[in-house]
């Protein structure tokens, strides 16, 4: 509807219709106004699929929804690196939305995994800002196609379910730009989501939604969000001041006591009309950009889509690894499949997001007719319990077998929305499984089901280890094709997996605190830190395996020296050096230059995948600006380039770089300065700006009598108590004021009129 449409519209509602579209109508509807033609809409949960309530409404998916397909989580699709094919997810799901009239699906969640142990890991995609924000954007660009909402969430370092509804956030300003903003920053320029989420907790001690530095300040006047602000269900702390700070629509509908204090806030006069407006105007203008677009010919295509879903999961997986090329299996070799997952697989996570599949596909489903399988349970996973003679009964089915294919993973009760896990184990009787197999197998495969990373104890024993995460319900479907090499895989880790639980990055602070979580890890999250510590991790950020092969050549730059406003054009050459066709994912990696601020070794900075038939050679372009080099400066409270030369770098994951150019960049941008009798003299050396008052003052400083004595002294000294390196150290940490001790005829004066010169040359200029 054009503004000036809507602008009447609102202009005959009175002040209490306008308010009431404020809240939710039920647990899942937006208030119509039936006398003006306004109608009700439904959004509904869904980051991976509709999860419709047609009778009682919950948040925790415990009642019932409609039938739908299940498609790979988050924590999956992250992992295929494949903007098309999760664009593709996006455009099937707002497909579905139309037939089942759903005018907003609640997603992408897109969340940075701080720590493996949020309980929630499973829905969000990375624990890098880039991957979370590109791969966000493709979903949220599929499903709008279809003219159907998505609400990219939750709005913002929503990282731990440990008291989510009230604890705070606790970070440097720095380190809430570069990694937990930046995560949905690029998603929301990009993709323009019609609503965003805020997220329960506080930040630094402020509740989201009673933020209007985050909600207005951030989201609508610097990266330009024009659609409405919607509560997470229940996250409304004070609902007047919620609005002012941009917080347009709570849901779900409770009381009417929230609507009661807007009306009487503005009868009172603190709070203007203009606000309820505006907030009325974002909302109808949603509700009528999917209302006026409605296709009333939609269909659920249950079977196409339930394809779709297998396509999309056999792009996710990872092969973590492969000795003596174990995989693709043989089809006419003896197999086992092993393990409960491999009959009843866990593809979805717990909670908000848990969907009613409209089928779920099992692997020992899929396999009938394309191999002759073996299956024995192994373990139920109701209870971490040895069940001896389920036990038993696999280790003697392997014993018979060419491979044994063990089926693996975390169960529902590990990992769920409301509570984070206490450790990145597995059953013990999924491990005890494996490690009896192993004594009678030397043939092992482990396919692993589960929503983050786990500590694989039995990793340098088995052959092979397919990280499928929760696959969604054609996950059985897509581990044949992988397991057999009807597909090759292509999957490459958003995340790390530690070898242990002490590796983490926040491991003494994540889950400690009543109500505060203490961020002391700053922008060190991930791989950020992994790298930068040097240290060993199970599979590093970006690892992936192929049934082929790839080699990269010929990086190039076009430009060796550069300014911070100019774009670099980077270009690789992949080839696919194997016997069968794949897809690569091509990492690129920043360095910055060593300085005096304290920044990642590396930092992921563009990304593309490509497919390649046997033999084929592409090249692959990526243009980088200014935000490739920067960090946020909080000087200036914005994006900084620091002078430097600039390593650019092709990784096969974040360990493991194979090509690197260098690049010169220059910065435009001038930090404030003051300079005072604190300054030190290396600072000043090596400031362009300071020089310009130095340099004189420098020249007579080293004809001065008493400096021209310590200097020959110096010279002199034979006795090793002074050399070069301590004086030069010493005079780059020197304070201005220590002249006045250590040089003979400086006089305080003489340091506070160039100290006034310095100042006054950096106002000048």
């Amino acid at each position: 509807m054009e503004r000036e449409k809507l602008l009447e519209l609102i202009s005959q509602m009175t002040l209490e219709e306008k308010v009431g579209m404020c809240s939710g109508a039920d647990f899942w509807h937006l208030k119509g106004v039936e006398r003006l033609g306004i109608p009700s809409v439904m959004v509904t949960d869904g980051p991976h699929g509709l999860r419709k309530q047609a009778e009682a409404g919950d948040h925790l998916g415990i009642n019932e929804s409609e039938k739908a397909v299940c498609f790979p989580a988050g924590c999956a699709t992250a992992s295929s690196f494949d903007r098309e094919l999760i664009r593709k997810q996006g455009e099937t799901i707002g497909q579905e939305c139309q037939a089942m009239d759903v005018s907003t699906i609640l997603g992408p969640a897109m969340n940075i995994k701080r720590s493996p142990l949020c309980g929630r890991n499973f829905e969000y995609y990375s624990e890098d800002p880039l991957v979370s924000s590109e791969l966000a954007a493709a979903l949220i660009e599929g499903v709008q196609s279809k003219n159907v909402g998505t609400s990219a969430k939750h709005f913002v370092a929503n990282n731990q379910e440990k008291r989510r509804m009230t604890s705070s956030s606790d970070m440097d300003e720095r380190t809430l730009r570069e990694i937990y903003l930046t995560s949905f920053e690029g998603a929301i320029k990009k993709a323009k989501p019609w609503t965003v989420m805020n997220s329960y907790n506080r930040v630094n001690g402020e509740f989201v939604g009673d933020s209007h530095e985050l909600l207005t300040g951030v989201l609508r006047d610097e990266w330009g969000f024009d659609g409405y602000v919607v509560s997470d269900w229940g996250a409304v702390n004070d609902r007047v001041t919620a609005l002012k700070a941009g917080l347009d629509l709570e849901m779900p509908h409770g009381s009417d006591e929230n609507d009661q204090m807007i009306v009487d806030a503005v009868r009172n006069g603190t709070l203007d009309e203009s606000v309820v407006d505006t907030t009325c105007e974002r909302i109808l203008n949603i509700i009528f950009k999917y209302t006026e677009n409605r296709d009333e010919t939609a269909v659920f295509d249950y079977e196409k889509d339930h394809e779709t879903a297998a396509e999309v999961e056999a792009g996710c997986m990872v092969l973590l690894k492969n000795d003596n090329n174990i995989l693709p299996l043989d089809a006419s070799k003896k197999i086992a499949f092993i393990g409960k997952y491999a009959k009843s697989p866990r593809y979805q996570g717990g909670g908000s997001s848990h969907i009613n599949s409209w089928k779920v596909e099992s692997a020992l489903e899929a396999v009938e007719g394309l191999a002759d399988v073996t299956f024995a349970a192994g373990y139920d996973d109701v209870k971490d319990e040895i069940d001896e003679k389920l036990q038993e009964e696999a280790v003697k089915t392997a014993q018979e077998a060419d491979v044994a294919v063990l089926f693996i993973g975390l169960p529902d009760s590990f990992e769920s929305e409301g509570y984070d896990r206490k450790h990145l184990n597995l059953p013990n009787c999924q491990n005890e499984l494996v490690r009896k197999v192993l004594e009678v197998q030397k043939n092992v495969v482990v396919v692993l089901h589960n929503g983050s990373p786990v500590v694989m104890p039995w990793m340098n024993e088995v052959s092979g280890i397919l990280e499928t995460y929760l696959g969604g319900e054609a996950v059985g479907k897509a581990t044949v094709n992988i397991l057999f090499g009807k597909e090759n895989p292509s999957g490459h880790l958003a995340e790390t997996f530690p070898l242990k639980l002490s590796d983490t990055p926040c491991y003494l602070t994540y889950g400690k605190g009543f109500d505060h979580a203490d961020y002391q890890e700053g922008v060190f999250t991930g791989y950020r830190y992994y790298t930068s510590k040097e240290m060993k991790t199970a599979f590093p950020f970006g690892h992936g395996l192929s049934y082929t092969t790839f080699e990269y050549n010929d990086l190039t730059v076009n430009k060796s020296e550069m300014n911070d406003t100019d774009q670099l054009t980077v270009s690789v050459k992949v080839k696919n050096t194997g016997n069968m066709k794949g897809k690569a994912v091509v990492q690129l990696y920043v360095s910055a230059p060593v300085t005096e601020l304290v920044r990642p070794v590396r930092e992921l900075r563009a990304f593309d995948k490509v497919e390649l038939d046997v033999g084929e050679e592409k090249t692959v372009t990526f243009e980088l600006n200014d935000r490739a080099f920067a960090y946020w400066n909080t000087l200036i409270h914005d994006w900084y380039v620091e002078d430097g030369t600039y390593k650019v770098m092709i990784g096969e994951n974040a360990d493991d770089m194979v090509l690197e150019t260098e690049v010169l960049v220059h910065s435009t941008k001038k930090l404030p300065k003051t300079y005072s009798l604190n300054t030190c003299l290396g600072e000043l050396m090596t400031d362009p700006d300071a020089q310009v008052v130095m340099g004189p003052f420098m020249q007579g400083m080293a004809q001065n009598q008493g400096a021209v004595e310590m200097a020959e002294a110096q010279e002199n000294d034979e006795s090793g108590v002074v050399n070069q390196e301590m004086m030069a150290a010493m005079m780059e940490g020197m304070p201005l004021r220590q002249l006045l001790s250590f040089v003979p005829g400086i006089k305080r004066e003489m340091l506070e009129q160039m100290v006034e010169a310095l100042n006054n040359n950096v106002k000048n200029n």
